[in-house]
């Protein structure tokens, strides 16, 4: 496996990927900001044989302090647990210390415990917040301090 910056065609393939991946409609997620405007902190993992098997879609915000962000996450059906999401967000938190972040934060809707099981295992902190997504609209709140 390797990874790497995510291109144009690479989003592409996302797009047309990403529903069947998760399971229901999300491809409105993926959008097109975390490729034209974003597109530095976004990663792709490949196979050895070059299929995306797995992408990252993040970004870097600047408020209240430099924060690396987890947007979207996917991995292909037949790679799951094999080290694909482990090996995205190692190769984020890299990029994220490389750009002075101070800290790293995603969120996930409440009972997504393959989610929650695995910001957990990676040392993330995680938070129930209410109103978090508007009126009655709880969020778990993960963040991860890099400095």
């Amino acid at each position: 496996m390797q990874t790497r910056p995510i291109t144009k065609r690479d989003f592409d393939t996302v797009v047309e990927v990403i529903d069947r991946w998760w399971g229901g409609p999300i491809s409105t997620f993926a959008h097109p900001i975390f490729f034209y405007e974003l597109g530095d902190a976004g990663l792709v993992v490949e196979s050895d044989d070059g299929e995306i098997i797995g992408f990252l879609l993040g970004f870097v915000a600047q408020q209240p302090s430099r924060a690396g962000y987890v947007h979207l996450v996917g991995i292909h059906p037949d790679h799951r647990r094999r080290g694909v999401g482990r090996l995205l967000y190692a190769s984020f938190t890299e990029r994220c210390q490389g750009m002075e972040c101070e800290r790293m934060k995603a969120i996930t809707t409440i009972g997504n415990e393959g989610s929650i099981r695995f910001h957990l295992a990676l040392g993330w902190a995680a938070q129930e917040v209410d109103d978090y997504a508007g009126p009655g609209r709880k969020r778990v709140v993960f963040t991860r301090t890099l400095r």
